[in-house]
């Protein structure tokens, strides 16, 4: 069986009990952040994930509340269901290819289109070592996609198949929280 290491922090976030982290403030994970602030907003978010299988929306959806927020997301991890359920043109993936700034793009503004949602965030990449290195494992294109905001980027995460993955989760969360900095 394998294991997705949580993110490391002193322990669960209790706010009936109190529990304070350093200087005595409130230590979160970033799920438990988005899952606060998007409620705070009334904003709804879908996944497409690619590479990670959908872990970004399992983080979301292991907190508590989360139905108040996550919608849905789609693990689209080949070409068919990138082209099928969230509507991408494949010229699209022909031409700037599955791993790439803009196939993130399309896959963030699919999911929102197909799941009705005010936010979409995606990540494709390439989790495994490739020996090319212009695409080496480790290599992720993210993007969040919401009413008159796109965002994208191009991020290379170290470490083994697993600690990419859960690099390029934890990325795709970091960028709702950065949309909802942006635009309070």
């Amino acid at each position: 069986m394998v294991r997705i290491r949580p993110a490391a922090r002193p322990g669960p976030y209790r706010p009936d009990q109190g529990d304070q982290g350093r200087g005595g403030i409130p230590v979160m994970t970033t799920a438990e952040n988005v899952v606060r602030r998007m409620t705070e907003r009334g904003l709804t978010l879908a996944t497409a994930e690619s590479t990670t299988g959908g872990l970004a929306g399992h983080l979301v959806v292991a907190v508590p509340g989360a139905s108040k927020v996550f919608v849905g997301g789609v693990a689209a991890y080949g070409r068919k269901p990138k082209t099928g359920w969230l509507g991408i043109d494949p010229a699209l993936i022909l031409q700037a290819g599955s791993v790439s700034e803009e196939t993130a793009l399309a896959m963030a503004q699919g999911a929102r289109q197909a799941l009705g949602t005010a936010v979409g965030v995606s990540e494709t990449g390439i989790a495994s070592p490739t020996g090319n290195p212009d695409r080496p494992g480790g290599l992720y294109c993210l993007a969040l996609a919401a009413e008159g905001y796109e965002r994208t980027e191009r991020q290379i995460f170290p470490g083994d198949r697993l600690e990419t993955m859960q690099a390029a989760a934890e990325r795709a969360l970091q960028m709702i929280l950065e949309y909802l900095d942006a635009t309070a």
